[in-house]
């Protein structure tokens, strides 16, 4: 089954603990919470504090994407917050120590990539995570259009040989959600598509419809083919 990650980036920031709620009740998998320093991306967002006071509101799946220059500093931070999944970028500051402490506070490690940066950047990176975010846009803000050229990237994860999860994020909705999952993607962020749809709850419905792209033949850097 597709994932799906709702990313907070896109609701209403004066009802964000109803989002949390509407995102359960919908079904979703997780929580996507984009953190933005103002100089890695040119925004600025949530705070540790908030993600605390979402766990505490309830014990979901925080999948917590760390757009930060130095992202090795706010690791514990978010951890101790309760982000279920942290995610680094491989252009930031320090990302294998990054991942290597991630791994360390016992959460699931994951490694992202801007639409211009190589898939075989990620190459050193992959033994320590567990999930590659494929950013389809350029992070930074929502309401972008999805860049395709992104999406060839997921089988070069899978030719090197990576088995984790791969997701993507950015411009990502009901029209095109077919295509990323007929290119390997299996957890899908949605912003806008998500939280501004008049039924949220057939959006989740409809992402978990969809059926894993399980027919293409991936070659194996061991020799032969997995799928």
């Amino acid at each position: 089954m597709i994932k799906l990650s709702p990313s907070l980036l896109a609701a209403d920031p004066l009802h964000l603990g109803d989002a949390l709620h509407l995102a359960m009740d919908a079904g979703c998998d997780e929580l996507h919470f984009d953190v933005m320093d103002a100089h890695f991306v040119p925004n600025l967002t949530f705070g540790p504090h908030i993600l605390a006071g979402m766990k505490k509101q309830a014990d979901f799946c925080y999948d917590v994407h760390l757009m930060l220059t130095d992202p090795l500093t706010m690791l514990d931070s978010y951890a101790k917050a309760g982000a279920s999944i942290l995610t680094v970028h491989a252009e930031a500051n320090a990302a294998e120590e990054a991942l290597k402490r991630i791994r360390e506070l016992g959460i699931k490690a994951g490694v992202s990539i801007r639409p211009g940066t190589p898939a075989q950047a990620l190459r050193p990176l992959l033994p320590l995570a567990d999930r590659v975010l494929l950013m389809t846009v350029e992070p930074g803000f929502g309401g972008q259009q999805l860049m395709r050229g992104v999406l060839p990237k997921a089988r070069e994860l899978r030719c090197m040989g990576f088995e984790g999860e791969i997701e993507a994020d950015g411009g990502i909705n009901p029209a095109n959600m077919r295509e990323l999952a007929d290119a390997g993607v299996e957890v899908l962020v949605m912003g806008t598509a998500f939280f501004k749809a008049d039924d949220p709850y057939e959006v989740a419905r409809l992402v978990h419809a969809l059926s894993p792209q399980t027919g293409i033949l991936w070659p194996n850097p061991k020799g032969g083919h997995s799928r």
